[in-house]
């Protein structure tokens, strides 16, 4: 009987997922042996920094990966959005799950939009791709950070320390909580995080046993899409330092992507986007940053990375 141990961070919307990846490589593989392996990562310990203080989003990874390559666990579950552009030491992508909710939620107790918030309310967030848009949209808010699992959030949020906060849509479903959800940011107007709603699992890159039994779950329309929102903040150098959007549909044998950089303090946005074929996503994902960064996105990266 062949077991597969799954590598995950211990958050309940971390657990949810792992569990959902369990579930689902059991279904494809009858006899199958799925276990958890819940770890603390360094990105969860610490919550008094914003993640781009500390290193970005790459400190989610760090201990699942050693867990890996020690014999502790055979695969990792991730958020996609979390995993770096590119992947340190022998590891590969083994499978990317069909999308859930891309999209970014409005969550307030009290006011049902951005647009109902009153002048000066304070709004939560310490996403800085979050914070450019916020400030974007509305000048007079005050953007405070906001760190910690959902739940946690939430709770600063009904103890009256923010206004108003912003989650990502497919946590607060995964964890029950789509009532809390007053508004979906949609895009065009509002764009989500490269890869935002994504499930994936990471194995080493040569233990083929583990990626073939992954393979089940990949979902292709997916992994186009992904691939080239991560191609094209690749090629912007982007990171957890830099408020990089992107969000691809697949139309057919066509996909769409919008990408998006923008500034935190000052909400000065540059936006770009393009058609291309789908069997080439990475393509698309070049083709739009450089869009960006004719467009004055190479001016605005240089200035936030001299701050």
């Amino acid at each position: 009987m062949t077991t597969l141990r799954l590598a995950t961070r211990e958050s309940p919307l971390a657990l949810w997922q792992s569990e959902h990846v369990a579930a689902r490589l059991r279904a494809a593989h009858p006899g199958l042996v799925v276990e958890l392996v819940p770890m603390s990562t360094r990105g969860d310990r610490i919550l008094d920094q914003s993640l781009a203080t500390i290193g970005g989003k790459g400190l989610f990874l760090k201990e699942l990966e050693v867990a890996m390559l020690e014999g502790i666990a055979d695969a990792a579950v991730h958020s996609l959005k979390d995993v770096p552009m590119e992947l340190d030491g022998p590891f590969a992508l083994a499978a990317v799950l069909e999308r859930d909710d891309p999209f970014d939620a409005f969550v307030s107790p009290r006011y049902c939009s951005l647009d109902d918030l009153p002048h000066g309310a304070r709004v939560g967030s310490s996403s800085l791709r979050r914070q450019a848009q916020l400030r974007a949209c509305r000048r007079d808010l005050h953007i405070a950070d906001l760190r910690g699992n959902v739940g946690t959030r939430l709770r600063k949020l009904d103890d009256g320390h923010y206004d108003a906060i912003v989650l990502a849509c497919a946590g607060l479903q995964r964890l029950g909580l789509e009532s809390r959800i007053r508004q979906r940011l949609t895009a065009p107007a509002w764009l989500p995080a490269v890869a935002q709603g994504a499930i994936a699992i990471e194995c080493r890159a040569d233990d083929t046993a583990t990626q073939a039994l992954c393979a089940a779950l990949e979902h292709a329309p997916t992994r186009r899409c992904v691939d080239a929102e991560r191609a094209m903040n690749r090629h912007l150098h982007g990171s957890c330092q830099v408020p990089v959007a992107g969000y691809a549909v697949l139309d057919g044998d066509r996909l769409h992507l919008q990408g998006l950089v923008g500034d935190a303090d000052s909400g000065e946005q540059v936006r770009a986007d393009a058609h291309g074929d789908a069997g080439d996503p990475q393509a698309l994902g070049r083709q739009v940053a450089q869009h960006l960064l004719a467009r004055g996105a190479d001016a605005l990266l240089a200035r936030l990375a001299s701050r």
